[in-house]
């Protein structure tokens, strides 16, 4: 495993880390407990949850990913093997997001903030957290796949940048988070939380965990600059776009249990730009006889801005394929010919 500094904390994280969505809606608690085990052995020590967790977000499951997490903890102890991130569920601006937090009403100012984690930490059965995020921005913005900027007001109750991070500030103050980072984040947010932390003294976010994968490279175009010369690395999630690259849904197919097949809200990686290109990246794999997933992870995990790079699993035999593309270094050709197809489609799932 290769580990590398989570921005200018003193935490080293590996190169592939543990995403555990699923887990409390495709995965049962053993199943997690098993992927969590399995992804020690072979060196992870990054493992990410969030509040929401899993998805979809529904009333009567949320928060028990974070708990399965925690009887893990409570069952095998050590709590300094893990490097453990979780996510505060930022307001429900339309109906994808989850209205039943706080009333739909999770603001990043310090009543949500506090109740936000202090009810992770309890789920996760620990008294810190090694990087706390915020999950998607308080604020009119375009994230989660919105093409264009809507010139419209912020809803009523979004917080100022600057008082969330003095309450994240006070919480770090306090030992319950070490680091901090924003996710789904816009290149004029990630600007606003360095320039204020740099002016007021607060503390500066860590990282970026923003969808990253070859169907949606959109992160180099602004956002990669930041990581460079500010750094800042990418948490990359949806490196297979929802399993879309590794090729498991090209030709109409619905595989049996598949996210795509059990969930119809999940429209990003579900178009005809989508399908073409997921079939030029899986041609190209197989063409030098390897894996789609592996060649569409390893390309990922070869970024120069990729800190860490979030996988999700629902069996261990995915896990142990996903884990398996640390080994595979994309020759030159194989890169020229990813770049070839991103040309012709650039991101057609954004």
């Amino acid at each position: 495993m290769e580990y590398r500094q989570l921005g200018h904390s003193d935490l080293n994280v590996s190169v592939i880390a543990l995403g555990t969505m699923t887990w409390g809606e495709q995965n049962s608690e053993r199943e997690a407990h098993d992927q969590i085990d399995f992804a020690l052995e072979r060196g992870v020590n990054l493992i990410d949850a969030a509040e929401m967790y899993p998805v979809p977000p529904k009333p009567e499951t949320q928060g028990r990913t974070e708990s399965y997490i925690g009887s893990w903890l409570a069952a095998r102890g050590g709590r300094d093997r893990i490097i453990l991130a979780s996510k505060a569920a930022g307001p429900a601006s339309d109906p994808k997001r989850p209205g039943h937090i706080r009333d739909g009403k999770p603001h990043f100012d310090r009543k949500n903030l506090t109740a936000a984690l202090e009810d992770s930490l309890r789920r996760l059965r620990t008294d810190y957290l090694d990087l706390y995020q915020l999950h998607w921005p308080d604020r009119n913005a375009n994230y989660f796949g919105q093409l264009g900027y809507r010139w419209q007001d912020d809803a009523p109750g979004s917080t100022p940048i600057e008082e969330t991070l003095r309450v994240l500030d006070d919480f770090v103050r306090a030992g319950k988070i070490r680091t901090i980072g924003v996710s789904n984040e816009t290149p004029w947010g990630v600007a606003q939380f360095l320039l204020k932390a740099e002016q007021m003294g607060l503390p500066r976010i860590v990282g970026i965990q923003n969808p990253y994968n070859l169907l949606n490279r959109v992160y180099e175009i602004a956002l990669a600059e930041f990581s460079q010369r500010e750094g800042v690395g990418l948490l990359a999630y949806s490196p297979l776009a929802f399993g879309a690259l590794s090729g498991k849904y090209l030709n109409g197919a619905q595989p049996s249990g598949a996210r795509l097949t059990l969930f119809d809200r999940f429209t990003r990686y579900s178009n005809p730009q989508v399908d073409s290109a997921c079939a030029a990246y899986v041609g190209l794999a197989r063409s030098h006889g390897l894996s789609p997933a592996q060649m569409a992870l390893a390309y990922v995990n070869s970024r120069p801005f990729v800190t860490s790079n979030i996988i999700g699993a629902t069996s261990l035999e995915q896990l142990r394929e996903n884990l398996a593309s640390l080994e595979l270094q994309l020759d030159d050709e194989v890169l020229a010919g990813i770049e070839a197809i991103h040309t012709r489609q650039p991101s057609p799932a954004p």
